[in-house]
């Protein structure tokens, strides 16, 4: 990786290299900076006349390290900076308003970073568009990391939720595991309210008040879990035989159609549940295997509908027949 070669770059990348690796000796600092070691050495004298409180321990083990209570500037590569850049456009994040959250954090970043680093970073964040994300639902900020850290702490939570239909809720919880999926933020977890294991949207969630009881997670996979979840209960049951071995659709179908079963050695079963059987035909169609829609009226004719639209669309108009024009003798003035 190429590093700028001002000597301020190079007194940042020094200081990364004794807090990444304490103990680490002065040619072993000039062979990563592709300098002297007397080179090596100045560049500790300019960290510690900016007052960072660089020790050295003589002695074959000895080396330079960083000194207690010190705390150290914010250090980014440029592929560093500019992947954090690119994942917050793919998230399709407003990052170019400073007065947002985003915005602002990424505007605290660039201020940090060396000026050669830093117009690079700006250049894309002015120049880079991201498509909104007409589905995502951006969560509150701090009701997610109180969550996150209850996850980690395996701390007992009281929420206050809004559910789809608008109704609010206080529940009791165990919080297994934050989920990101399709820019959805979910929290798997079990609901001591109904008794059961519930997936709900970090974004409905208004308040969390996390308690001292503890729980023990149980082992369970926190994506398949909410993928499945969100594949059960809806309105309409479904039922489709792919004629397909089951090794080769396993991996291509999504989890939130529902679940897969083998059933021979070229089919197997697909069974979940919807509210929008349109929705559902059209992702089935994106297998791109033969299939039997076993149960489920509402899904056969919205796949026959789909099957229509497509015969339709292939189909070749027929040539239209020319106007024809009226003779000179024949025409009314």
């Amino acid at each position: 990786m190429a590093y700028d070669e001002s000597p301020t770059a190079r007194a940042l990348l020094t200081l990364e290299l004794i807090q990444g690796t304490p103990g680490i000796t002065a040619d072993r600092l000039g062979d990563r900076l592709g300098v002297s070691e007397r080179a090596a050495r100045r560049y500790v004298a300019t960290l510690r006349d900016a007052g960072l409180p660089i020790l050295a321990t003589r002695g074959p083990y000895g080396g330079y390290r960083l000194g207690r209570g010190v705390r150290t500037p914010l250090i980014f590569t440029t592929s560093e900076a500019l992947a954090l850049v690119m994942a917050l456009l793919d998230g399709h994040h407003d990052i170019a308003d400073p007065t947002g959250p985003v915005g602002s954090a990424v505007g605290k970043i660039s201020r940090v970073l060396p000026e050669s680093l830093a117009r690079t970073v700006e250049a894309v964040r002015r120049t880079i568009s991201a498509a909104p994300d007409r589905s995502a639902a951006r969560p509150d900020p701090d009701i997610t990391t109180s969550l996150v850290e209850a996850c980690d702490a395996r701390r007992r939570v009281t929420l206050d939720y809004r559910t789809e239909s608008g109704h609010h809720r206080v529940m009791v919880v165990d919080p297994w595991a934050v989920v990101v999926r399709h820019a959805r933020w979910y929290l798997l977890c079990w609901s001591h309210t109904s008794e059961a294991k519930r997936v709900l949207r970090v974004d409905r969630a208004e308040a969390v008040a996390v308690g001292g009881e503890t729980f023990v997670r149980p082992d369970v996979d926190p994506v398949a879990d909410v993928e499945a979840h969100l594949a059960e209960g809806w309105r309409y049951a479904t039922e489709v035989l792919l004629h397909a071995p089951y090794d080769r659709m396993e991996r291509c179908t999504p989890r939130s159609l529902g679940r897969l079963e083998e059933v021979g050695e070229d089919r197997c079963r697909l069974r979940g549940s919807t509210s929008s059987p349109q929705w559902y035909a059209e992702e089935l169609a994106r297998l791109g295997v033969p299939m039997t829609v076993v149960e489920g009226p509402e899904l056969r004719d919205a796949v026959a509908e789909l099957g229509r639209r497509l015969l339709a669309a292939a189909e070749t108009p027929a040539p239209q027949a020319r106007a024809s024009r009226p003779s000179e003798a024949g025409s009314v003035s």
